[in-house]
């Protein structure tokens, strides 16, 4: 007979998982955790680890709610505001698949755009200002960066509109829009600084190793490195499959990252990288170009302004991350950075760019201001959508 060992029986915790524009996350209202977990630290890093199954030495998360992406492996924690004139105070964890590792270091600007109907579902949100049937205007504190976002979330007899025709590339169904307006989205990141923290629009970034190349290094949505396509010896057209599967290609990306990282200010030392793998983002750019996106879906060279391919966690991402959207459309505005000149130069105010599922607009507008670039906001639409809620389970003694 097997002679059972006592343990720890699961908690249950109140959770929502949400899909907020090209990724899905777990969604906690603080007061909800365990106490521990209620404050930064081991224990926080730990239930969210283990909620979403990481980390996991098969790349899989099977154990957990996270789907093996870095699209998928995240986690939100919202509170009432502590800030004045906000309705929630919105913490972004991007949660590793294979390692014991949480980054806080930046925002996710798809899964902002669940934040606030999810805030609106929790009783964050004053019910006086939530109409019978039009736009609410949520007011959310990214924490993470401390910058303001306003979500207008579609509102129909009282509750949030979830269903719509508003089609997202990267989502395979269409649903409502929200509308986010980034307020001041320049990252001062942890000691301050300028949106270009060089002071220069193009860098010569130099890599030991793997080359010297023209870059972009900006702090706006996320601290983001933009490179040319060319430059790296891509077209811009490139697909998941392109690149993820080549184990060299990603340690050059990643090397070329590091030293962005570098240079950026991010961090004082090489060896701090693999650490800080949410921040910066690496991207790079070409001129407009036809081809066909991961769905079968034809992208005509006529219809984009130019191609922009991203790298998150470590791998090319499949769509495009809100935040680096935000980061491309800043740059766009700006003459003269690479983003802007992929996408012909001069001044714009607006872009559509493609990406491995389709594409993408983004607006922003740029002035000079004391001799600095400054944007005022950077706005784009996404959509969100409960897909269940209730509880999480996740083992007593993992924290």
């Amino acid at each position: 007979m097997t002679t059972l060992t006592a343990h720890p029986p699961q908690i249950k915790i109140p959770a929502i998982y949400m899909r907020g524009g090209t990724s899905k996350g777990v969604f906690f209202h603080v007061p909800d955790l365990p106490l521990p977990a209620q404050q930064p630290g081991a224990a926080r890093d730990a239930i969210l680890l283990r909620t979403l199954g990481s980390p996991d030495p098969y790349g899989k998360q099977i154990d957990g709610m996270g789907n093996a992406s870095s699209s998928t492996s995240k986690a939100v924690l919202l509170a009432r505001s502590t800030q004045p004139d906000h309705d929630v105070d919105y913490l972004f964890g991007q949660v590793a698949i294979d390692k014991p590792f949480v980054d806080w270091t930046g925002n996710c600007g798809n899964l902002s755009a669940a934040v606030g109907p999810c805030a609106i579902a929790m009783g964050l949100v004053d019910p006086a200002r939530i109409p019978q049937d039009g736009i609410c205007t949520v007011r959310i504190w990214q924490a993470n960066i401390g910058k303001t976002i306003i979500a207008q979330v579609p509102i129909h007899n009282g509750q949030v509109q979830e269903t719509g025709d508003f089609a997202l590339d990267g989502v395979g169904f269409p649903a409502a829009e929200v509308q986010l307006a980034f307020i001041d989205p320049a990252d001062e990141g942890e000691d301050g600084g300028a949106m270009f923290p060089t002071g220069q629009l193009v860098d010569q970034l130099d890599v030991p190793g793997v080359g010297s190349f023209a870059a972009t290094l900006i702090n706006a949505g996320i601290p983001t490195i933009f490179l040319s396509a060319h430059d790296l010896g891509y077209s811009g057209r490139e697909l998941q499959g392109d690149i993820n599967g080549d184990a060299q290609a990603l340690a050059r990306l990643e090397t070329i990252r590091a030293y962005g990282a570098l240079k950026m200010g991010l961090i004082q030392d090489l060896s701090e990288a693999a650490s800080r793998q949410h921040t910066p983002k690496l991207a790079f750019v070409a001129p407009p170009a036809s081809y066909t996106a991961s769905s079968g879906k034809a992208v005509e060279a006529q219809d984009v302004d130019l191609l922009v391919r991203a790298l998150s966690m470590g791998q090319l991402h499949h769509a495009m991350m809100g935040t680096a959207a935000v980061a491309i459309g800043t740059a766009a505005a700006v003459p003269g950075t690479l983003v802007n000149l992929a996408a012909g130069g001069g001044e714009r105010s607006a872009v559509r760019f493609g990406h491995p599922s389709g594409s993408l607009r983004v607006g922003a507008e740029a002035r000079l201001q004391d001799g600095q670039w400054v944007v005022a906001k950077a706005l784009m639409s996404r959509s969100a959508r409960i897909l269940m809620e209730g509880t999480v389970r996740v083992p007593g003694d993992c924290f």
